[in-house]
């Protein structure tokens, strides 16, 4: 998404919860000056690309003493 800077001054609060989802580009004059960006987005998606690794009959203990073994 990209919106003027004016118009992120004026909605604030619209964009903060936009940018949850999506990175929103901020521009000037018809150019790109900056980026609103959701900080946590790498955590996010690196969880949802390891969601399916661990199979689903294993249980917390069963990883956590396997972690322990290769400790």
């Amino acid at each position: 998404m990209s919106i003027t800077a004016a118009e992120l001054k004026t909605n604030l609060g619209k964009y903060l919860q936009l940018v949850e989802n999506e990175d929103i580009f901020i521009t000037q004059n018809g150019k790109i000056v900056a980026k609103l960006s959701n900080p946590n987005a790498d955590r996010i998606e690196m969880a949802k690309s390891l969601l399916g690794v661990i199979p689903a009959d294993i249980t917390l203990e069963e990883v956590r003493a396997e972690r322990a073994n290769k400790l």
